[in-house]
C-alpha cells in the first residue's frame, strides 16, 4: 500500500530524487524505486515546481505502479478527469469520473469522524492523500471556477450535481489530509467564489461546510463586502439556510485574537487599539456593518431564535439535510447521536426513520423513510437547538459591536426577549430525559453538549443585552415592572427613568419574566454545575451601572442574597471562576443598600460562619476585590448618613465592622497593590488597582491619605523590601492615567459604579503622582532615594 503522509517524506536520498526527476521529465522511461514518486510530488506541491499533477505521467506507467502501490486507481482517474474537464468539454464524462472518485474518499472521511479523529500517526487515509498529491485538489478548484471564465462573451456553466460532487470530495480531502484546508484558504478568489455557490439549494450544504472549514484556518479574515450580491444572497436564504449560514458568520464577525480575552494584558490591548485606530475599522467590524445593512437580517435572526419546535420545517427538508450527513457542518457526531435517539424511540413504537448508509438514496435524493414520516420529537428538538445556538452567538457578537445601540433597538422591536422567555422551559432550560443526547466521548455535563452550549450561549446573550443598557427592563413582565415602581414608591425615592420609558408592549408576557425564570433555575443549580458562573454573570449585568435600590430589592425579595451566601459559605465553593462571579454579584446586590446588609448579618449569624466567609474573601483578592470595594464604598456612605436604621446596621453588621478597621483596610490595600504589575494587568485583575484607589480616595476625603501612605511605607520595611510596593504602585498609576484618560466608556463605568466623580479619580491619581518630594500626599515622599525606581518604560516584556 502507498505510504501515508507520515511515511511519504522518508527514505529516498537526494541522488535518487534527482534521478527520479530526470526520469519523470523524460517520459518516465527509467524505473524509479518505490516511494520516489510520492517524494517528488510532495516536493513539487510545496515548491510549485517539478512533479505536481497526474497529467505529468503516462497512463501506462500509473496503471503499472498502481498494481504495486495500491492507489485504488485514483491517479488514473485524475488523468481522465483532466482530459474530460477542458473548457470545451460537455462535462458528462467528467461527472461520471467524479462519481467513481467520491466513494473512495467518502469512506475515509467516515472512518475519520467515527474513529473520533485519531491522530494521523495512528490512522492514515491513503486515498485522500494520493488524491491531493497527484493534483486532485487543484484540479477540482479549477473545475468549480470554470463559470468565472467567459468564452466569446458567454460564461461556462457546470451542473449543480457536478458542483456538489466536487465540493464533497474537497471537503473529505480537507477532513483527512493535513494542510489541504490551509492551501485552499490561501486562494482568496476561490473562497469568495464559494459564496456564490450557496445560491443553489442543491449545493448550499456542501458549500457552507467547506467554507466554514476554510475560514476556520484562514489567517486573514474575509471581507463580506467583497462577496458579490451579498444582500441578495442572504435575503434569498430560507430560514434553515440562514441558520446554517450563521456558522460561517460566527467566524467572519468575531475579532481574530485582538486581545479581547480577559487573559490578555492591557498593554497588549492598548497597543492593538492604537494600531487599529491607524488602520481604520477591522474586517470583523466591516462585516458586522455589511450584515446590518441587509434589510430584514436581524428580524429574521430573531424569528429563528424564538421559533418554537412545532414551527420548524417538516421532516422532508430535514431529511434532505441528512443526505450525506457525515459532511453536515462538521457535526457528524451530533447527527450520529441523533440517529441513535431516533432508533431508541422507534423501538418504543414511535415514529421511525430508516437511515441508509451514505450514498444510498432514492431517485429524489432523500433517504428511505417508513410510511410514518413524522420526525421523532427528540430529533426535532436537537435540530432546533443546533440552529438556535448559532443564531444566538451571532446576535451576541452584534450586541457587543460598534453598532450596539442599533442592534439593541432592533432586537427589542422584534421581541427577541419575550420570545426567548416563551421558550425557556420547553427548550432552553428543558429537563433532560434519561437518555439525554450527548456527543461521542462526552458526558451530559460536558460543555461540548449541544444542550449545554445552548444554555451558555443564552446566558451570554442575556449578559450582553443587560450590561449598562436601559433595555434590560424588557427581561421583566408588566407585573414585575409594576413591582419595581411600588418599591420606589414605598422607599419614597424617584422611579428609575428607564423603567418609566420602557415600552410595555415589548416586555415579557406570562406569569414570570426572563430574569425571574433565571433566578429560579439558578437557585436549583447543583453545586458543581458549570452554569453557576454564567448565571451569576447574567444577573450581575442587570445590576451594573448606576446603583438602583429598586433593582436590588427586586432581587433581594426573591432570596438571591441568601442563595449566594449559601454557595460561598455553606457549600464552600472551590471554583475560582464561580466564586469571583458570586462575589461580584454580591457586591452589586449589597452596594449602598442597608436592607441587604441587614439580610447579610441575619444569614452570617455566627462567628464561625463569618470566619468561613472571610477565608473565602482572603483566599484570592483578585476574585473578591469587587465585593471589598462595594462594602468599603457602602461603609463610607452609611457613616455620613443620619438615620436610625443605618445606625443599627453599622452597630450590628460584622462585615461593616471588619472593613471599618484601619488595619483591615491597610492589609487589603497592601495585598491589592502587591499582586498586580503593569506587565501583568488584564481586564480581569485591573479591578484590584481601582479598588486600591477607592480605599485611598475615601482616605483623602477624610484627610487621612498621608497616614495611609506612611503605613504602606512601614509595611514595606517590615517585609524587608523598602520601596518595592510604592515603586510598583507609582508605575501602576502612571499606566492608569494612560489607560483611562483616553477611554470614555471605562471612565463612565468607574464613575457610575463608585458614585465618585471621575474628576475626583483623576485628581487623586495626580496628587499621588506629584513629583514634589515635600508633598505629604505624593508617593515619592515615601520612597527613599536609594530605592527610587519610578521611571520604567511600559513596553511589554
Amino acid at each position: 500500500m502507498a505510504a501515508a503522509p507520515a511515511a511519504a517524506g522518508s527514505g529516498a536520498g537526494r541522488g535518487r530524487r534527482a534521478a527520479a526527476t530526470v526520469a519523470a521529465w523524460g517520459g518516465w522511461g527509467g524505473r524509479p524505486r518505490p516511494g520516489n514518486i510520492l517524494l517528488q510530488l510532495r516536493q513539487g506541491q510545496l515548491t510549485g515546481r517539478g512533479l505536481v499533477r497526474a497529467v505529468q505521467f503516462t497512463e501506462t506507467f500509473l496503471a503499472e505502479r498502481d498494481k504495486q502501490s495500491k492507489w485504488s486507481g485514483i491517479p488514473q482517474l485524475l488523468l481522465k478527469l483532466y482530459a474530460t474537464s477542458h473548457l470545451h468539454s460537455d462535462f458528462i464524462e467528467c461527472q461520471n469520473i467524479l462519481k467513481e472518485i467520491s466513494p473512495l474518499l467518502s469512506m475515509e472521511a467516515m472512518a475519520f469522524v467515527t474513529e473520533e479523529r485519531k491522530l494521523t500517526q495512528e490512522t492514515t487515509y491513503p486515498n485522500t492523500y494520493i488524491f491531493d498529491l497527484f493534483g486532485g485538489v487543484d484540479l477540482l478548484v479549477e473545475i468549480l471556477m470554470r463559470p468565472t471564465i467567459s468564452i466569446r462573451g458567454q460564461k461556462l456553466k457546470i451542473s449543480d450535481e457536478m458542483s456538489k460532487d466536487c465540493l464533497s470530495i474537497l471537503y473529505n480531502t480537507c477532513v483527512c489530509t493535513e494542510g489541504v484546508t490551509k492551501r485552499l484558504a490561501e486562494k482568496n478568489d476561490f473562497v469568495i467564489f464559494l459564496f456564490t455557490l450557496m445560491t443553489s439549494k442543491k449545493t448550499f450544504l456542501q458549500t457552507a461546510t467547506l467554507i466554514e472549514d476554510i475560514l476556520g484556518v484562514k489567517k486573514e479574515m474575509i471581507r463580506l463586502d467583497e462577496v458579490p450580491n451579498l444582500s441578495s444572497l442572504v435575503s434569498n436564504f430560507d430560514q434553515q439556510q440562514l441558520a446554517n449560514f450563521c456558522r460561517i458568520l460566527a467566524v467572519t464577525i468575531s475579532e481574530m485574537d485582538t486581545g479581547n480575552d480577559d487573559k490578555h494584558t492591557l498593554l497588549a490591548k492598548n497597543a492593538q487599539q492604537k494600531k487599529s485606530l491607524s488602520l481604520g475599522p477591522s474586517a470583523a467590524e466591516i462585516n458586522q456593518a455589511a450584515l446590518l445593512s441587509i434589510p430584514g437580517f436581524v428580524e429574521r435572526l430573531c424569528k429563528l431564535a424564538t421559533r418554537k419546535v412545532s414551527e420548524s420545517t417538516g421532516t422532508a427538508s430535514f431529511l434532505q439535510e441528512l443526505e450525506e450527513w457525515y459532511t453536515w457542518l462538521d457535526n457528524a457526531l451530533v447527527l450520529d447521536a441523533l440517529m441513535r435517539v431516533a432508533n431508541e424511540e422507534s423501538e418504543h413504537n414511535q415514529a421511525s426513520i430508516v437511515f441508509p448508509p451514505p450514498g444510498a438514496s432514492e431517485e429524489n435524493g432523500l433517504p428511505h423513510t417508513s410510511t410514518r414520516t413524522q420526525l421523532p420529537q427528540s430529533m426535532k428538538i436537537m435540530h432546533e437547538i443546533m440552529y438556535k445556538l448559532e443564531v444566538l452567538y451571532v446576535l451576541c457578537v452584534l450586541l457587543m459591536g460598534r453598532q450596539r445601540n442599533q442592534v439593541h433597538r432592533m432586537i427589542a422591536e422584534f421581541k427577541l426577549i419575550p420570545g426567548l422567555n416563551n421558550l425557556f422551559d420547553k427548550l432552553i432550560w428543558r429537563k433532560h430525559s434519561a437518555s439525554a443526547l450527548v456527543l461521542h466521548g462526552h458526558n451530559q455535563n460536558c460543555d461540548c453538549s449541544p444542550d449545554i452550549t445552548l444554555k451558555i450561549q443564552f446566558l451570554r446573550l442575556l449578559q450582553s443585552f443587560s450590561d449598562h443598557h436601559e433595555n434590560k427592563y424588557l427581561l421583566l413582565n408588566n407585573q414585575e415592572l409594576n413591582e419595581l415602581s411600588a418599591i420606589s414608591l414605598k422607599a419614597n425615592i424617584p422611579e428609575v427613568e428607564a423603567v418609566l420609558n420602557t415600552d410595555r408592549s415589548l416586555v415579557c408576557d406570562g406569569k414570570r419574566g426572563l430574569l425571574t425564570r433565571l433566578l429560579q433555575v439558578m437557585k436549583k443549580e447543583p453545586a458543581e454545575s458549570s452554569f453557576r458562573f454564567w448565571q451569576a454573570r447574567a444577573v450581575e449585568s442587570f445590576l451594573r451601572g448606576t446603583t438602583s435600590y429598586a433593582d436590588q430589592m427586586f432581587l433581594l425579595k426573591r432570596g438571591l442574597l441568601e442563595h449566594i451566601l449559601y454557595c460561598i459559605v455553606d457549600s464552600e465553593c472551590k471554583s475560582r471562576d464561580v466564586l469571583q462571579s458570586y462575589f461580584d454579584l454580591l457586591g452589586e446586590l449589597m452596594k449602598f443598600n442597608v436592607d441587604a446588609f441587614k439580610r447579610f448579618n441575619k444569614y452570617i449569624n455566627t462567628d464561625a460562619k463569618f470566619q468561613v466567609f472571610l477565608k473565602q474573601i482572603n483566599s484570592s483578592l483578585v476574585d473578591s476585590n469587587m465585593l471589598v470595594r462595594c462594602v468599603t464604598l457602602s461603609l463610607d456612605r452609611f457613616e455620613n448618613q443620619v438615620d436610625m436604621k443605618v445606625a443599627e446596621v453599622l452597630s450590628e453588621c460584622r462585615l461593616l465592622a471588619y472593613i471599618s478597621q484601619v488595619p483591615t483596610q491597610m492589609s487589603f490595600l497592601f495585598r491589592l497593590i502587591n499582586i498586580i504589575h503593569v506587565q501583568t494587568l488584564t481586564q480581569e485583575n485591573v479591578s484590584c488597582l481601582n479598588t486600591s484607589l477607592v480605599i485611598l480616595m475615601l482616605a483623602r476625603r477624610k484627610e487621612r491619605l498621608p497616614l495611609y501612605l506612611r503605613l504602606l511605607q512601614r509595611m514595606e520595611h517590615s517585609k524587608k523590601y523598602p520601596g518595592f510596593l510604592l515603586n510598583n504602585f507609582h508605575n501602576l498609576l502612571r499606566f492608569w492615567q494612560q489607560h483611562y484618560l483616553h477611554k470614555d466608556k471605562d471612565s463612565t463605568c468607574l464613575e457610575n459604579s463608585s458614585c465618585i466623580s471621575f474628576s475626583y479619580w483623576k485628581e487623586t491619581v495626580s496628587i499621588l503622582l506629584n513629583p514634589d518630594r515635600q508633598s505629604p500626599s505624593a508617593l515619592v515622599s515615601y520612597i527613599e532615594e536609594p530605592y527610587m525606581d519610578i521611571d520604567r518604560d511600559f513596553t511589554e516584556e
